[in-house]
């Protein structure tokens, strides 16, 4: 249920201070904020005819709710809405920019890979959202605990090239006994193409010629994600 914020009409310091989104962070922890009024946060303050909270609301209302709608928004965009300006929408954008990268700091933890959803959860942050394909790969130990994931390579909105041989260089330099693969398309079919076909079987008797198994390919969308084990495709 969407929460009922004062009248607008009234600035952020006239409401009870428990409403108020600085405060309520301070005194219940960020995470019982909504987004909006994280967003709220950010850009400080409204209009004044609008709070800053409604303003986040309408701007969060624009793009669906979607976190990651918002952080496709240009600069430009941001400022069609009355009360942002260009350090407001600067301040917005390097806030989504820092949420994307810190999704791309290594892995420390090693978590255990049980299912494609495992893999899907940590790679899906890094190129769900992105308008261009990119092609991941993530390497595993003997348990199947993740040792190192990197991109491998960058293309267009229609493909990108995959080379076995930098794929398998860096499973070699990082002594993994297995990957599993991943790209994005940015179209939003998650159905695998031919192309996609053939490249995952050739890099699996790739793999079984040096002992290093490919688990499973992840295509992944904003819609969510394709698993060519879990469809019997590996």
């Amino acid at each position: 249920m969407t929460r009922q914020y004062p009248q607008e009409h009234f600035g952020i310091k006239s409401w009870a201070e428990e409403d108020r989104p600085r405060e309520k962070l301070l005194n219940k922890g960020k995470s019982n904020l909504t987004d909006a009024e994280l967003l709220a946060i950010l850009i400080g303050s409204g209009s004044k005819n609008e709070s800053a909270v409604g303003l986040s609301q309408r701007i969060l209302k624009s793009v669906h709710d979607q976190l990651n709608d918002l952080g496709k928004q240009s600069i430009q965009q941001l400022m069609q809405f009355k009360g942002i300006g260009e350090a407001k929408a600067i301040t917005i954008t390097a806030a989504m920019e820092l949420g994307r990268r810190r999704q791309l700091v290594d892995i420390k933890t090693k978590p255990q890979i049980r299912s494609s959803r495992d893999a899907y959860h940590i790679l899906a942050p890094l190129i769900m959202d992105l308008p261009h394909e990119e092609f991941w790969i993530l390497l595993l130990n003997r348990a199947n605990r993740v040792i190192h994931r990197e991109r491998v390579s960058l293309g267009g909105v229609a493909g990108t090239v995959v080379d076995a041989k930098i794929i398998f260089r860096k499973a070699l330099e990082h002594l993994a006994c297995s990957m599993i693969l991943c790209h994005n398309h940015p179209s939003g079919n998650l159905n695998p193409s031919k192309a996609d076909l053939e490249i995952t079987q050739r890099l699996k008797r790739a793999g079984e010629v040096l002992e290093i198994n490919i688990l499973d390919h992840l295509i992944i969308t904003e819609a969510g994600y394709f698993s060519f084990s879990d469809e019997g495709k590996l």
